[in-house]
C-alpha cells in the first residue's frame, strides 16, 4: 500500500471546505476503477485549524488513474487555496498495520 499525507491549517468557511471534502469523497466512491482500491481519510486536529488527509492506494496506476481525472485536479486545487499554498505533503509506503473494529457493547 502506498500513500500520503497532506497537512494544513485553515481558518476559512467550514461549509465550503466541508463541501470540496464530501464532493471528492463522493466521486472516488462512485468511481468503479477506485473503489476498493484508493481510500482517502480527512481529519481535523484537535487544535480545531489544522486539517490532515491521508489517502492510500494499491498500485501506482492507481494513482495516476485518479490524478488524470478533473475532479482531482479540481480537489487538489480547492485544497492549496484552503492552505494558503501548497500544503505539507509526505508519502510513504505502508509496511504494516492493525485492523479496527467496534466490539459489542451490548
Amino acid at each position: 500500500m502506498f500513500g500520503i499525507v497532506v497537512e494544513y491549517d485553515f481558518s476559512g468557511d467550514e461549509s465550503e471546505w466541508r463541501d470540496a471534502i464530501d464532493d471528492f469523497i463522493g466521486h472516488i466512491n462512485a468511481d468503479d476503477r477506485l473503489r476498493g482500491r484508493f481510500s482517502y481519510q480527512v481529519n481535523i486536529r484537535n487544535d480545531g485549524g489544522g486539517r490532515v488527509h491521508i489517502g492510500q492506494w494499491d498500485e501506482e496506476e492507481t494513482l495516476t488513474y485518479l490524478q488524470s481525472q478533473t475532479f482531482f485536479s479540481e480537489f487538489a486545487g480547492k485544497v492549496r487555496n484552503f492552505a494558503g499554498g501548497a500544503p505539507k505533503a509526505t508519502t510513504f509506503k505502508s509496511i504494516t498495520r492493525t485492523d479496527i473494529t467496534r466490539a459489542n457493547r451490548d
